[in-house]
């Protein structure tokens, strides 16, 4: 399981440090947070249910007809930016093959495209790439931990817009100041019943954080590695890999069928997945907090636990950013020493949802890049999302 030691991400990601005149904060200066919780009024999100009785094509249209302006300024801005990144080339790759992409991504998904195409009059292509680059393009903060009553507390940041645009007269990310108005909180429902609730770009179908009251929680992290979600996306449309699945809809298909943190744990363990990730879950029982590792196009995982990391840290969290656990983080991006180094501090006896939010509101686990920070209780159900932004003299990371 072991990836390269200097990822291709990562060899970008100090040119681009270098080049912006921004450097990672040393982990010695860091005073971790204590005041952040709660945020401002204005950093709630906007709530919906998304109705899976309803057909595949109905599903989304309050929401998209809601959001539908936000998701068209962040599609010119993501068209814009990737079409001057890569020439076109994945523009014009997503073009030439849509139609056969389209029709081979698993029910219900492609008809929900195609309907988000419908609504918001965006071509399929650009839903499709729409979608996928969540999967790619997530630098995150994801913590799992148990409090001394037992229960299991799951937060995250959420950063996005890593080499999208970066505006030198604002000091932002282009595609991340975009991206938060995007952020919507939503309950899924079948049966006139809560089967789970999760937090999306308004416009994504996938999923990259959600929970189950009284299940399981789940957050997804890139994995930066040589072989990347890239090469799984191309190996899908011209190799026709159909037996490589999508980490989003994967994800989704767990939580629909309301599975239990072992078998959600053992679901993912075995997938295949069209980019490498890692997947960070919360159960309701004393000790169920796990990373899995894993890699692009092979079954199988690095699972890492609470009790793997009482090892070192504490026995009774985890934590992930992304980088793999066995290797320490690059000076440049070092969220990992702060967040142990908050977490350490803040103690198993403080393990709130205003602990998490101060760990994960300080710098640099706060950032330029960050877009929300979502919390959750396995135990009590309760979940809470807010916007993040990091203002002034921040990390890029």
């Amino acid at each position: 399981m072991r990836a390269f030691p200097l990822s291709v991400a990562a060899f970008l990601a100090i040119a681009c440090t270098g080049a912006l005149g921004l450097s990672q904060r040393p982990t010695g200066d860091i005073a971790c947070a204590s005041n952040a919780y709660p945020p401002s009024n204005n950093a709630s999100v906007p709530k919906f249910v998304i109705n899976l009785d309803l057909p595949p094509e109905e599903r989304w249209k309050e929401l998209i007809t809601a959001k539908k302006a936000e998701i068209l300024k962040l599609r010119d801005a993501l068209v814009d930016l990737v079409g001057g990144v890569f020439n076109g080339l994945i523009l014009k790759l997503v073009d030439q093959y849509v139609p056969e992409l389209a029709a081979t991504l698993p029910s219900p998904y492609r008809e929900e495209l195609q309907s988000l195409s419908d609504i918001t009059g965006m071509p399929l292509g650009e839903v499709v790439l729409y979608n996928v680059f969540y999967e790619f393009f997530t630098v995150c903060t994801s913590i799992v931990a148990q409090n001394e009553q037992g229960q299991i507390i799951h937060a995250r940041n959420l950063d996005f817009g890593l080499f999208l645009g970066w505006n030198k007269t604002t000091h932002s990310w282009t595609l991340t100041e975009v991206l938060r108005p995007n952020v919507v909180q939503l309950e899924w429902q079948k049966g006139g019943k809560t089967v789970f609730h999760s937090v999306n770009f308004a416009g994504y179908i996938g999923l990259l954080t959600a929970m189950n009251p009284g299940v399981m929680s789940f957050t997804l992290n890139e994995r930066f590695n040589v072989k990347g979600g890239f090469i799984g996306l191309l190996e899908w449309i011209v190799f026709k890999k159909y037996d490589l699945q999508w980490v989003g809809f994967l994800a989704r298909d767990v939580f629909e069928k309301q599975m239990t943190f072992q078998q959600a744990q053992q679901a993912l363990t075995d997938a295949k997945l069209i980019a490498p990730v890692y997947f960070i879950l919360g159960g309701n029982k004393t000790g169920e907090g796990a990373i899995l590792t894993k890699s692009q196009g092979v079954a199988g995982s690095d699972t890492y636990t609470m009790a793997d990391n009482g090892k070192k840290y504490g026995s009774w969290y985890v934590l992930e950013t992304n980088y793999d656990h066995w290797e320490e983080p690059p000076f440049f991006d070092d969220r990992r020493t702060s967040g142990h180094k908050c977490m350490m501090q803040l103690g198993k006896s403080a393990i709130t949802f205003e602990g998490l939010f101060n760990v994960l509101s300080t710098q640099p686990n706060l950032n330029k890049l960050s877009a929300y920070t979502s919390l959750m209780n396995v135990n009590t159900g309760a979940m809470e999302t807010y916007l993040q932004k990091c203002e002034g003299d921040c990390s890029p990371w």
